[in-house]
């Protein structure tokens, strides 16, 4: 049996006081000064455990996409459902999933739970589906598109994509979506 780190106490209080300030705060505005008074500690405590706001955050935070459950959506509305979702999704308060994209881009640890996130929430949501034959191709084109958006939105905040309104966004990107779900490559619809 492992013994427990000795250290274990002060990083647990670290992502306690983490999870808390990046919730109430959000990312940008929650400081490792900020984390370190909550939980007690010197500044490069945090920094020795962590090595970085960023790896923190990845550490700390926890993501619940909060997918609908789409058994209950009609066939035809499965594609605009999913984007409508992931929009209130990327638009909520805490700012969490854009800094977790933000970030993923350069560090390894947010890449690792952004994978994680979608291994366990999206992928088996897209098997049931489109069948577990065709779960991870599905899964992967409904990321390009997804995290696409989110990227050009959100993070990199290109004019042309932040003005487009949402309705535009449903309709054109859940079109996509749609596709990606139920056609074969041949034009023709799967049966569902």
């Amino acid at each position: 049996m492992t013994k427990p780190l000795r250290s274990q106490p002060t990083r647990d209080n670290i992502l306690e006081a983490a999870r808390r300030l990046f919730g109430e705060e959000g990312y940008d505005r929650t400081t490792i000064r900020s984390i370190a008074a909550a939980a007690g500690i010197h500044p490069s405590m945090v920094m020795r455990y962590y090595g970085s706001k960023e790896a923190l955050f990845a550490a700390a935070a926890t993501f619940d996409l909060e997918l609908p459950d789409l058994s209950r959506v009609a066939k035809r509305d499965l594609g605009r459902t999913l984007v409508r979702h992931f929009l209130t999704r990327w638009e909520a308060n805490t700012g969490e999933l854009p800094a977790l994209l933000r970030v993923s881009v350069t560090h390894a640890q947010a890449r690792s739970r952004l994978i994680e996130i979608f291994r366990q929430q999206v992928a088996p949501a897209i098997a049931d589906i489109c069948g577990k034959e065709r779960a991870a191709v599905c899964s992967a084109l409904l990321a390009t598109q997804t995290l696409g958006l989110a990227l050009t939105r959100y993070v990199l905040r290109l004019p042309s994509v932040v003005s487009l309104p949402d309705d535009v966004i449903v309709d054109r990107i859940g079109a996509t979506i749609q596709a990606y779900l139920f056609e074969d490559g041949s034009g023709s619809s799967k049966s569902f």
